[in-house]
């Protein structure tokens, strides 16, 4: 059963990353289709094996998950071993496609922040994973959820969390869903990268606590 859990938490991110990043750098999206791709993989996965695992897709929520005591430390370790397995092989999947088609060898939908500073970033992606990462707790709480909706008020969350972020950071929001792409695609993404794993973490940490506060944790 336990291995069953970290092969859904590893198929949804690796869903997350091949969709989303596909819709960048394959498929040459818009902003709206891009958030659109990411929050409808999560929306989709979620209902698939979320019944398995918890659907987390996401270190920062796996964290946050550990921290309000939903999930056991042990499997979220598991969890966030497997959410970063997961990406690397979606982007590995895709570097072959990506040469196919002679594609840019270092455009893998990574994120990066080319207009602002590191500080500016940083400063982002903690608030929109706060975000992100509250809602979830809240829509998945026992007091205050509702489990048929939650996949889809998280997906629909993300999605327009993106597509605020996209010209900023990129919109990550998770430090899984950069891994992969950073990986392959090298050069600034891989340098930057501390912001995308730090970020993020602080953002669900932050989130844990406030949605405890609010009432997240009651039943």
């Amino acid at each position: 059963m336990k291995m069953k859990k970290y092969l859904a938490e590893f198929l949804g991110t690796f869903m997350l990353v091949f969709l989303g990043t596909g819709t960048v750098v394959v498929a040459k999206g818009d902003t709206l289709t891009i958030g659109l791709a990411f929050g409808l993989a999560i929306t989709i996965m979620a209902y698939a094996v979320g019944g398995i695992s918890g659907g987390n897709f996401n270190p920062g929520v796996s964290i946050a998950m550990m921290i309000n005591k939903r999930l056991e430390v042990k499997d979220g370790i598991f969890y966030i071993i497997a959410q970063a397995l997961g990406s690397i092989a979606a982007s590995a999947i895709l570097y072959v496609y990506i040469h196919a088609l002679k594609l840019p060898s270092d455009g893998f939908g990574q994120n990066d922040f080319p207009a602002i500073s590191a500080a500016q970033a940083f400063g982002v992606e903690t608030l929109i994973t706060f975000l992100f990462v509250f809602v979830i707790l809240m829509v998945t709480s026992k007091k205050y959820g509702n489990a048929q909706m939650a996949p889809l008020a998280i997906g629909v969350t993300l999605a327009f969390l993106i597509i605020v972020a996209l010209n900023l950071t990129g919109g990550s929001l998770n430090a899984a869903r950069s891994l992969g792409p950073a990986i392959f695609a090298g050069g600034s993404a891989l340098s930057h990268y501390w912001v995308y794993l730090l970020a993020p973490t602080l953002g669900a940490i932050i989130a844990a606590f406030a949605a405890k506060f609010m009432g997240s944790e009651e039943k």
